[in-house]
């Protein structure tokens, strides 16, 4: 493996780390010529390496059998729980914002991670609005919803799904992953409300109020498109039908859709199409780093799989480490499925780029005025908080 071949997605994950903080108008402007560029230098340097016809065979796998779909789900979700408007109920004051954190995160192993982040992150925002300090819900938000909900059943998060088309029980994930779940909910909830408690001391809070739902049709079209992920793996060529599933529904919804559902939603498209670019430059930027992770030598120590497989879920992508780590596994892969199952999927907290929820939530909160920390400010928050537990729970469950 060359190593100028991992320059690109390097340059990718600094320029996204960097530049928002260091030239924030240069990173408005010109954000999706720089982050294109990266995908061309790429495409030149598989040129050069591995000749034209390789380079553009390997760009369009990475186009249209990785990207494609998944920014098509991504979008369906975007499209279709912007549509819903929860307003009302007990959100907005400490006790209510925790009733919905903890909501959140049991409904994550239900309609999965980014479906559940995408649902509710509108009404909690949207509570909380008049208060000047709200960085902190948001945080613990990504956490538990966009990420560690997701972890205790294979429609929670797409490591686990791959592991149940795989031949891994259904319920294997709650059986033997939530007590490191709850290992971190509890003492972030705590730690949330604790902090939430003692703003909302100084802060206006908002009166509870009665629950009102609105946006049924979106509603419905979500659980089956939550549905139809499920079950998309199982079916011949499912992924082309779940990506023309997306569109359909996208297009329903814009159709169908209350434009004053949409608008007290704060709904724009500007924040998809950022995201949209910058994981399209992962997808075509990232095969050749994770064939140069693959080929590192891995001892059998469940603990070094655990943050083995957590770190490279946290800057790269958490399906493709999990497959790593399962055809790595080998004999052993009852003994060392615990561990790298919940590296996979706890450790996508750490970083924006750990889940796919994450950008998206911060991209929804940006847009809603909260000052939400840049790339290395959050990593810095979201380690402070969990490598302290992660440890721990080394100790106590991946010996």
């Amino acid at each position: 493996m060359n190593i100028i071949s991992l320059l690109p997605f390097i340059l990718v994950l600094l320029s996204f780390a960097l530049l928002p903080s260091v030239a924030p108008r240069l990173w408005q402007r010109r954000m999706e010529p720089l982050t294109l560029g990266l995908v061309g230098l790429a495409v030149i340097i598989a040129v050069v390496l591995h000749g034209p016809f390789a380079a553009f065979a390997g760009l369009w796998r990475a186009t249209f059998e990785g990207f494609a779909p998944f920014i098509a789900v991504l979008m369906a979700l975007y499209v279709l729980s912007g549509g819903i408007l929860i307003a009302g109920g007990p959100w907005g004051r400490p006790l209510g914002n925790l009733m919905l954190l903890t909501l959140g995160t049991l409904l994550a192993s239900v309609i999965g991670t980014i479906g559940a982040s995408l649902l509710l992150i509108h009404p909690l925002l949207a509570a909380n609005a008049a208060r000047h300090e709200k960085r902190h819900l948001v945080i613990g938000f990504i956490i538990l919803v966009g990420n560690v909900g997701g972890a205790l059943s294979p429609l929670g998060d797409p490591p686990l799904l791959l592991g149940f088309l795989r031949g891994v029980p259904f319920f294997w994930p709650t059986q033997h992953l939530l007590l490191p779940m709850l290992g971190i909910t509890i003492p972030v909830l705590a730690l949330v409300y604790g902090i939430d408690r003692r703003l909302a001391a100084r802060e206006p809070l908002r009166a509870p109020s009665k629950l009102v739902l609105r946006g049924g049709l979106n509603g419905a079209m979500l659980v089956l498109f939550v549905a139809a992920m499920a079950v998309s793996p199982m079916l011949p060529h499912g992924q082309a039908v779940l990506t023309g599933l997306a569109l359909v529904l996208i297009g329903i919804s814009e159709w169908t859709s209350s434009k004053r559902i949409r608008a007290r939603n704060r709904f724009a498209w500007t924040p998809m199409r950022e995201i949209a670019v910058l994981f399209f430059a992962i997808f075509a930027t990232i095969p050749p780093v994770l064939q140069a992770v693959s080929r590192v030598p891995m001892g059998r120590d469940p603990a070094l799989w655990f943050w083995a497989s957590g770190i490279c879920s946290a800057l790269l992508d958490s399906a493709p480490t999990y497959l790593m780590f399962y055809q790595a596994a080998g004999p052993d892969l009852m003994r060392l499925l615990p561990s790298f199952s919940a590296g996979s999927v706890l450790f996508g907290a750490l970083t924006y780029l750990g889940n796919a929820p994450n950008l998206m939530i911060r991209a929804i909160a940006s847009r809603r005025g909260v000052k939400m920390p840049g790339f290395l400010g959050y990593a810095a928050v979201a380690s402070a908080i969990l490598v302290p537990i992660f440890l721990i729970e080394t100790g106590v469950f991946f010996r």
